[in-house]
């Protein structure tokens, strides 16, 4: 479903951030995509998006990124940025959720109803109605995903999705990724919740991939991820690396 082959991209100047990047992410696999500040992930996503100008090559579902594709491309992937006021644009929640869907060819009443159930499906029916201007961190990160999930797309990218999520909308969301049946790569700094949604782990250094594994092994192999300037998950800190 997406394929990386020999990727690279740095900024003119400066240090090469994607080096020479290769991996495939299956249909309905749920990977992780972990590193340090810098390693590459969120330019990763960027690359997969079409927003840079990277070499080598990137497959989405069979269609190579380029700029001529970039509409049927787009029309696959599904992406949470990193920075929420990036992704919400319309003047209400349920008014960026609808703006896809009907963008795609969904009548008005088609898209409400599948934003309705995808609010449902994350109990945030109260945010329906909300200015996007009026709503905490927490509450537009929540509304980010629900756009995405509301337009259904067959690739979900997701950049550190639970970012100023308070508890209970964080399980909310590891819920909601466990039962999607969607492929999904996630690029989170939260190992609990990569541990908990994931079943393989890509673990980036310098633009390249230090690891690339099962999500239990990489994420308990606590020598790794502390030379790669990461700790052990907090659910496993003070847990024999053994077990």
């Amino acid at each position: 479903m997406l394929c990386f082959d020999h990727v690279s991209f740095a900024y003119p100047g400066e240090r090469t951030i994607l080096n020479d990047l290769s991996f495939s992410v299956s249909e309905g696999e749920q990977v992780g995509l972990i590193g340090a500040n810098g390693a590459g992930k969120s330019t990763l996503m960027k690359a997969a998006l079409g927003l840079l100008p990277y070499t080598g090559s990137i497959t989405v579902d069979g269609t190579p990124v380029t700029r001529k594709t970039l509409p049927e491309v787009r029309r696959k992937l599904g992406c949470v940025l990193q920075d929420a006021d990036n992704q919400m644009f319309m003047p209400t929640v349920l008014d960026d959720m609808v703006f896809g869907p009907m963008n795609y060819g969904l009548s008005r009443a088609a898209a409400e109803q599948r934003a309705e159930e995808t609010l449902a499906e994350l109990h945030m029916e109260y945010l329906r109605d909300r200015h996007n201007h009026k709503m905490s961190g927490g509450e537009k990160r929540m509304a980010a995903v629900a756009t995405i999930l509301a337009m259904q797309p067959k690739i979900m990218l997701m950049d550190e999705p639970s970012t100023a999520l308070d508890p209970k909308n964080r399980r909310t969301l590891i819920r909601v990724l466990r039962q999607r049946p969607e492929t999904k790569l996630i690029a989170s700094h939260d190992l609990d919740l990569v541990l908990e949604t994931c079943s393989r782990v890509l673990l980036l250094a310098g633009g390249r991939l230090a690891a690339d594994g099962a999500a239990g092994e990489i994420l308990r192999d606590r020598a790794l991820l502390e030379e790669n300037g990461l700790e052990l998950p907090l659910c496993l800190a003070g847990v024999p690396d053994e077990i």
